[in-house]
């Protein structure tokens, strides 16, 4: 048995080095950072709570960029998980060529966070892109895309809506698994598509349903490459994410402890609506053999 267990141990050895090195031991220095005035030049200076009284006293910019990526967060979340549940479901019956549409349906998620495909999504969007050539054959006047503040945080929330592959695969995985009887007894009960959906589809993937709400806000949160490659955060800040900011004030300001400060409060934003989220599933995620009404 010990033989056994230090050969699992083996196994595990990379793992487990690989999280201490660049996840736990980063995680912790970072933490110390954000206590201190650090400029990559010279050594820390113990400055206390000073970096967060001044984010939260003194910094419109963070206020700003923090207002904003909650604003992205509600709203690419809700709208990635509606269209990938959406497309699940269709693809979800059985016709010929399926597995075809569902491997073309997943390829947006692997391409999309590359660099690539954002400035792709720059060109696609631009004054006389591809978007605006159809608007225009249409009749209507073309889109100022980057130059309203609106426009552009549209831009970059489709990029992620686009990206819903992933969430979807997840969907299809929890449809198929449904029990086919039920839809049949609630058929014969006289219950149309509508219905069933609503009465037996959604409560039965509500697990699923969960994980991926997330998964999908925890990488909503970290959005970088869109919101840098297609608008640097442009016009007038309108999507100068959190990621954004603590990449500028680290790597172009060198202000190392300030930077860490702002991740630690992303950090804590998380944290509590991951919080918030797993205490309200007690209400509506109902897992198999729960007794619930």
């Amino acid at each position: 048995m010990t033989g056994h267990r230090l050969l699992g141990l083996a196994y595990l050895a990379p793992y487990i080095l690989g999280l201490m090195l660049f996840t736990m031991i980063p995680f912790g220095v970072s933490f110390y950072l954000s206590f201190t005035d650090y400029n990559l030049m010279s050594s820390p200076r113990w400055a206390g709570l000073q970096n967060y009284i001044d984010l939260f006293t003194n910094d419109r910019t963070f206020r700003r960029s923090l207002s904003v990526t909650l604003l992205y967060v509600f709203i690419t979340v809700p709208l990635k998980l509606a269209f990938a549940l959406f497309v699940a479901q269709i693809l979800s019956y059985k016709m010929k060529g399926i597995n075809l549409f569902r491997t073309a349906f997943y390829v947006p998620s692997i391409l999309g966070g590359s660099i690539a495909i954002a400035v792709l999504w720059r060109y696609l969007f631009s004054q006389e892109g591809l978007v605006n050539m159809g608007i225009a054959l249409i009749g209507l006047e073309p889109v100022n895309w980057f130059g309203d503040p609106t426009n552009a945080l549209i831009t970059i929330t489709l990029l992620r809506c686009w990206q819903f592959g992933s969430a979807m695969v997840i969907f299809l995985a929890a449809l198929q698994s449904i029990d086919k009887s039920l839809y049949e007894a609630a058929a014969i009960d006289g219950a149309n598509r509508v219905h069933s959906f609503v009465f037996i589809t959604l409560p039965l993937i509500t697990p699923v349903i969960f994980f991926n709400l997330i998964m999908q806000m925890v990488q909503a949160f970290q959005e970088f490459n869109g919101p840098y490659i297609i608008t640097q955060g442009g016009p007038l800040k309108s999507t100068y994410l959190l990621p954004l900011y603590i990449y500028d004030e680290a790597f172009k300001k060198f202000n190392m402890g300030y930077a860490s400060a702002i991740a630690w409060v992303l950090f804590l934003i998380i944290m509590a609506l991951t919080i918030v989220a797993f205490w309200s599933s007690k209400k509506w995620v109902y897992y198999a053999g729960d007794k619930r009404n």
